[in-house]
């Protein structure tokens, strides 16, 4: 015997922390809050659509060039756990938002899912930045900015969220792939820089 099976609770965490990673993992969490904010802002079926549209942007296409890279090699996994591969990502994710912002302003998309945008475009650069030397949390960072931007559109109803922050955050350090520091910075960063801009330009 060369080593030490885990214990089973040990075992039965690590697969929580990985079904909560993919649940609530980045891409899932804002294709689900621009339709739902969408509508929260407009109060119609029209905002949320708009909102659906801006996840093409923002989330269906950047993930599928992750998808794409990984499945060439380029990366390592699809939630990008190697910092140094983390650049052209976030190019390319930067790139497309951009587009998105664009040109949902050319079509007159509601302000609601303009300023959202732009908010993960803010997010998304103040990431880029910060992971050019340290390995901030992207699961936090968009699941506390989430959680931010629901309770400034539907109330304080809208804060029972967070509980879910702190378990994204717990699942990140369960698998080991970012310390407590970094959790903490990325819930932070979600919290102080996209929310701010979001309730801005709505």
């Amino acid at each position: 015997m060369t080593g030490t099976a885990p214990a089973p609770s040990r075992t039965l965490r690590r697969r929580a922390a990985t079904l909560v990673g993919e649940v609530f993992s980045p891409g899932i969490l804002v294709t689900g809050a621009l339709p739902v904010v969408g509508w929260g802002g407009t109060h119609s079926l029209a905002g949320a659509g708009w909102g659906l549209f801006a996840a093409l942007f923002c989330a269906v296409v950047p993930y599928a060039a992750v998808f794409a890279g990984v499945w060439l090699g380029y990366w390592n996994d699809h939630h990008i756990r190697d910092r140094r591969q983390r650049t052209v990502p976030f190019l390319i994710a930067i790139g497309c938002v951009a587009a998105g912002i664009a040109v949902l302003a050319l079509l007159g998309a509601p302000s609601v899912v303009l300023a959202l945008v732009v908010a993960i475009l803010v997010g998304l650069v103040s990431t880029a930045v910060v992971s050019r030397w340290w390995k901030v949390s992207v699961h936090t960072a968009v699941a506390a900015g989430v959680a931010a931007v629901l309770t400034l559109t539907y109330g304080w109803a809208m804060a029972a969220a967070f509980p879910l922050v702190a378990l994204v955050a717990w699942s990140r350090v369960e698998l080991e792939h970012h310390t407590v520091a970094q959790a903490v910075v990325g819930v932070l960063q979600g919290a102080v820089v996209c929310a701010p801009v979001f309730a801005l330009l709505r």
